[in-house]
């Protein structure tokens, strides 16, 4: 009994495993669906169009593609799918399992110029094949895929596929036309309105999958497409208006009726090696363009910070302890020098900072990014915000947020009275709404710009009355208990008393000045981070998938390390040549790497980018510029709190009279 107790017990946490959309689907052929608990109905979703040439992604209805049936069952998508514009929808392509099809017809698209509504739908389609918009479509869970050789005979697959593309009027073929010799006159359209949808399966006989499945089945493992420009064969049967070698061509000038026809074949394949569903993504993931090449470099980077960081750690614990035991032999007696160095600045180095106000809210928030940021990567190392399931890492990031206001309340209320402060309640207000209030902002002049446009990346109304909801009614309130026990608490005592009158700071050398010393600060930082910038860049601009989560983690620790060693290491410069301002100093030296993050934003868009029109690349700064403040909160907090400790800590340990 007490085997049988733990045998299910056992069942039950291993089928919990799985997340929510994330377990796997048996299909089978149609006939056995209902006795053998699978599914023959295999539903090919479709998602929006985007391009790396217009940061404006559109709904898949925007183009006058074949729509779906009215009462087709719609897909929900979560607030992280919203906020990145994703907008899944149900195709007209039915596809049922090891049915194959040839040349099935979809719909019949006709393009009248005397129709003001079907020139507007033509010329959209034009744009699109112009700029290089991709579909996106989607099959149980999995991305479909464009697979090609590129340069040195290894294959690529893009999660998407062209519309169609473009030759200018000097016979210079535009991306996907290349593909192909057939599309070579120039100032035509060619448009994609042919998919051959080859999907490769797992066998139920090779695999134990909990369930018995009579008869042929299994799960898919891949969905590869490879579209075409077709112009049908007028009359005849539907099967082989396909097999022609004439192409469909829009010429630039819309003067005559134009039909399109859109067709659709479907093959299934067997795999045969050793794939698994578990494994399925390893084939796109594999194929992203640069990641074998990385890896070294990626090494050789940690292991440089590393080895910088250890230095400087040994620096400072070999001069720090020197330095305390000679403090102490002055003051036992033993010599009759005078203070100098660190030491002699102790009756001012905690003198409340200049705008202490600002500061303490700007770490408060800082706070709330940072561990935002170390929970988010935990959560995706773990597996639970992986690429197959969409639009978790955007909402688990949101609701952390949202959520960590209590921490950034408290952190920001016990340093502010720490300052002195009084004005508790304009302390509380400011870090519950500044920080957050700028990243809305530029947030919402984007919205309304991608809302002019008719983009799918514009949030709807709803969303950002969601958004407002949890704004004011979740991370305000945490942020006003977070303030109020903070303030509550005792004062942070110091460890030596403050001066009255405040020291003159000696004349300062160059390299011991504020603004040097700032822009060296952020040097070291970028530098541990700057190759995952690039990964992480080609995910939100080029559609790439971004799924490194392990090393982003150990990078991530890296640059916690780098933050607080080179902020300390300034910070005890600056202490030495007799300079107490080190509140503002310690925050602005780690957070000017956002500086270096933002140039190298501009870099990767000159270099790496192609987008054209001014408001493409207003919205690709516009959101560069919220990542940028976010990062600068972020690395601002790591040096403040690693220099705070520090001062606290040295001038604890020394004996002052």
């Amino acid at each position: 009994m007490l085997r049988a107790t733990l045998l299910c017990l056992v069942v039950v946490v291993v089928q919990c495993f799985y997340l929510p959309g994330l377990a796997p689907v048996n299909y089978c052929k149609k006939g056995n669906d209902e006795e053998a608990k699978c599914q023959s109905n295999v539903p090919l979703y479709v998602n929006r169009l985007n391009s790396e040439e217009s940061v404006i992604p559109y709904e898949y209805d925007h183009f006058d593609f074949c729509k779906a049936e009215e009462n087709s069952e719609t897909v929900v998508e979560n607030l992280g799918q919203v906020m990145f514009g994703e907008r899944i929808q149900p195709s007209p392509y039915k596809i049922e399992f090891l049915n194959s099809q040839k040349c099935v017809s979809v719909c019949t698209k006709n393009y009248d110029p005397s129709n003001k509504d079907q020139v507007h739908y033509l010329s959209d389609l034009k744009k699109a094949m112009n700029l290089n918009y991709y579909h996106h479509w989607i099959v149980d869970n999995m991305p479909v895929t464009w697979c090609y050789l590129v340069e040195g005979g290894s294959v690529f697959c893009a999660t998407g596929f062209p519309v169609g593309c473009f030759v200018d009027n000097v016979k210079r073929p535009k991306d996907a036309c290349v593909m192909d010799k057939r599309y070579k006159d120039p100032s035509t359209y060619y448009i994609f309105n042919h998919v051959d949808l080859n999907i490769t399966y797992h066998s139920g006989d090779n695999e134990d999958w909990g369930a018995s499945l009579n008869g042929p089945g299994g799960r898919i493992l891949s969905v590869r497409v490879m579209p075409r420009s077709i112009k049908h064969i007028a009359g005849g049967k539907d099967e082989d208006s396909c097999d022609t070698a004439e192409v469909m061509g829009i010429s630039a000038e819309f003067k005559n009726k134009i039909e399109i026809k859109y067709s659709y074949s479907v093959t299934f394949t067997k795999s045969t090696g050793n794939n698994r569903w578990s494994s399925r993504w390893d084939y796109i993931l594999d194929s992203m363009p640069h990641t074998n090449i990385q890896w070294f470099s990626i090494l050789n980077s940690l292991v440089i910070v590393l080895f910088l960081s250890g230095m400087v750690a040994m620096i400072m614990l070999r001069t720090l302890h020197k330095d305390i035991a000679r403090y102490n032999q002055i003051d036992a007696g033993e010599d009759a020098q005078e203070e100098y160095g660190w030491k002699l600045v102790h009756g001012d180095v905690f003198r409340p900072p200049r705008r202490g106000m600002l500061l303490s809210v700007l770490v408060g928030s800082g706070s709330q990014v940072f561990i935002m940021t170390l929970i988010t990567l935990l959560f995706a190392c773990l597996g639970f915000l992986s690429p197959a399931n969409r639009g978790a890492l955007m909402t688990c990031a949101l609701v952390l947020y949202v959520c960590l206001g209590f921490p950034a309340g408290y952190i920001a209320a016990r340093l502010y009275k720490s300052f002195g402060g009084e004005k508790w309640k304009t302390n509380v207000i400011l870090t519950s709404m500044l920080c957050p209030g700028i990243v809305f902002a530029l947030f919402f002049i984007m919205n309304l710009i991608l809302w002019y446009k008719g983009s799918s990346a514009a949030v709807p109304f709803t969303t950002l009355l969601a958004l407002l909801a949890l704004w004011f009614l979740v991370s305000v309130p945490l942020t006003f208990v977070g303030s109020f026990f903070g303030y509550r608490k005792r004062c942070l005592e110091n460890p030596v008393r403050t001066n009255q009158i405040p020291r003159q700071i000696p004349e300062q050398s160059i390299y011991t000045q504020p603004l040097p010393g700032i822009i060296m600060g952020g040097v070291l930082p970028f530098g541990c981070i700057f190759i995952q910038l690039f990964f992480i860049l080609n995910s939100i601009w080029s559609s790439q998938t971004y799924y490194m989560f392990g090393f982003l983690f150990l990078v991530f620790l890296i640059l916690i390390v780098t933050c607080s060693e080179t902020t300390v290491l300034l910070c005890y410069f600056h202490l030495c040549a007799e300079d107490y301002h080190w509140w503002w100093r310690s925050f602005l030296t780690s957070g000017f790497t956002a500086f270096y993050l933002f140039v190298y934003c501009i870099h990767y868009f000159i270099t790496k980018l192609s987008i054209e029109g001014a408001i493409s690349t207003m919205l690709y700064f516009g959101y560069t510029a919220i990542m940028v403040f976010l990062f600068f909160l972020l690395t601002g907090t790591i040096g403040f709190i690693a220099c705070f400790w520090f001062v606290r800590k040295i001038y604890s340990v020394v004996k002052v009279d």
